[in-house]
């Protein structure tokens, strides 16, 4: 394997997933102490990321599935998403201390899968034309590489949640911040594709 792809593929992927970090450190914040929280965002940020890499290997050979038009309209799914978290926060606002309550807030694949996809919808648009120029073997090694570092962004993402420091502030404000997060996603997503 060339390590010349190989570390280009690890710069495209930070490059083009830095934001993901901080989306999934409020995942696994929201989801902190919630039996199984952990393995449904992992398998969510994999379900996400491998629907934006099935799209990105398909565009470079030639076929697409979403017309140009609709790619911004993909914001529409965080925006939502993050809709529906400030009404759940809106709603709970006093039920601090209800384990009964919050124990149904954490986060579930799909809707981390949603978010993962329209946020990386844009990377489609990166990753088609070095798909493209990398041939069949160059693009295995980027999808190879790309696939293990999810894993590390998920690991990077649980570390953050994790800090006390953060872990406190998340905890504190993270129910707040998540729509925040989700909702600005969205817009920005709808606003800069042109939507």
């Amino acid at each position: 394997m060339d390590l010349g792809i190989i570390g280009q593929a690890v710069a495209l992927f930070a490059v083009t997933n830095i934001d993901d970090i901080l989306i999934l450190s409020l995942f696994f914040a929201q989801g902190a102490g919630r039996p199984g929280s952990a393995r449904r965002i992992v398998i969510g940020q994999y379900l996400g990321f491998a629907a934006i890499l099935a799209v990105a290997v398909a565009a470079a050979f030639g076929a697409t599935f979403l017309p140009e038009s609709a790619i911004p309209y993909l914001g529409l799914l965080p925006l939502g998403l993050g809709l529906k978290a400030a009404w759940q926060a809106w709603k709970h606002r006093g039920d601090e201390g209800d384990e009964q309550e919050t124990a149904e807030v954490g986060p579930r694949a799909l809707e981390v899968a949603a978010v993962t996809f329209a946020n990386g919808g844009d990377n489609i648009g990166v990753y088609v034309p070095v798909f493209a120029t990398a041939g069949v073997g160059g693009m295995s090694v980027y999808v190879i590489v790309f696939l293990a570092l999810v894993a590390v962004w998920c690991l990077a993402g649980r570390f953050f949640a994790t800090r006390p420091l953060i872990a406190k502030a998340l905890s504190r404000w993270g129910h707040l911040l998540l729509p925040v997060v989700l909702i600005t996603i969205g817009l920005l997503i709808l606003v800069e594709a042109g939507a």
